[in-house]
């Protein structure tokens, strides 16, 4: 089961979760429903590969090894694209005296949809974004902008960290497909600009889409994706997500097609429910061709929704303090106006 949000907010005032706040004016910014945005230190090293450090094995020590220069991000960097950085996460974790406790984290839905690669790693990994039951140690984020460059600060915010109780026990599923039909006039999803401009991670809304975003109109046998070209489509499906649950996004079987159909994909309690003023919303897709062009159908498959049950409801729902992306249609990152 996850933990909502008070239970979270115990785990930091107990100090389990190490340098998150406990102050009443800053959580709202960074504890979500069913999980904890994570921020981003003061240093990136630029890397000359990714890796896992393996069990038994620190980040450091992968650090030593394939860093080729460090930078301070105090006045703000701007992170080039096609390049691995690893940043150290102003939080930590000290579960050793929970070992109930695991910890999985996820790009937050404006991550994805920037085509940045946002992965989690800590001592002893053996996968991203997962951390074994009683996981004590610095938590680390490998950043890898694909289509933009991004201008980073410390404190920006790229990942989000839930806490499971337990061994995963998914409640259901639901099939997500892709919707190539057009609201009137509109486009049916849009594909990236290559060579634009720079993308500032704080910059709500300040940034012309149209600058960094072609639209696409609705043809007669579908969309053809072009190989390593970034895309943002939505679901024919609506989503909701009860007050007692959330939802990831996986994948539906790895030889669906020459495509990736999602970057974050993680849902909190509430997203899409009526009441929360969610009615109608869509999963928005972040999708990437691969080696050869692949025709899209409408309609077509492309992932599940994978319901897990909350520990209990959260306090807060999704949308109680204001969303960019509740109800939402064929929706790019909230950078963008």
């Amino acid at each position: 089961m996850i933990l909502p949000s008070q239970r979270l907010s115990e785990l930091i005032a107990s100090g389990a979760v190490a340098g998150a706040t406990t102050d009443s004016d800053a959580l709202p910014t960074t504890l979500q429903p069913a999980s904890l945005d994570l921020r981003l230190g003061g240093t990136a090293f630029r890397m000359r590969a990714s890796f896992l450090p393996g069990e038994g094995k620190t980040v450091q020590a992968g650090l030593d090894a394939l860093c080729l220069h460090s930078f301070d991000m105090a006045g703000g960097a701007v992170l080039e694209t096609g390049c691995i950085y690893l940043i150290p996460i102003m939080e930590g974790l000290d579960l050793s005296d929970r070992p109930e406790l695991s910890a999985i984290a996820n790009p937050k839905s404006s991550t994805g949809r920037l085509d940045v690669f946002a992965r989690l790693i800590g001592d002893g990994s053996t996968r991203f974004d997962a951390l074994p039951p009683g996981y004590r140690g610095p938590l680390w984020l490998e950043v890898a902008p694909r289509t933009f460059p991004v201008l980073v600060r410390p404190g920006d915010r790229l990942s989000q960290l839930r806490i499971r109780e337990g061994a995963p026990e998914p409640l259901s599923r639901q099939t997500v497909s892709i919707d190539l039909t057009a609201d009137g006039d509109g486009p049916i999803g849009y594909r990236a600009r290559r060579h634009s401009g720079m993308v500032d991670l704080r910059g709500v809304g300040a940034h012309r889409a149209l600058d960094y975003w072609e639209p696409v109109r609705i043809t007669s046998h579908g969309l053809i994706l072009e190989p390593e070209e970034f895309y943002i489509l939505r679901s024919r499906e609506a989503v909701e997500i009860p007050v007692g649950q959330a939802a990831e996004m996986a994948p539906i079987d790895t030889e669906i097609g020459e495509f990736r159909a999602h970057y974050a994909g993680f849902f909190d309690p509430g997203f899409g429910v009526a009441a929360q003023g969610g009615s109608g919303s869509r999963a928005v897709l972040e999708v990437r061709g691969r080696d050869v062009p692949f025709l899209l159908s409408d309609g077509q498959p492309v992932a599940h929704l994978v319901f897990e049950a909350m520990s209990a409801v959260p306090d807060a729902l999704y949308g109680d303090a204001g969303s960019s992306y509740q109800a939402q249609g064929l929706r790019l990152s909230k950078h963008f106006a």
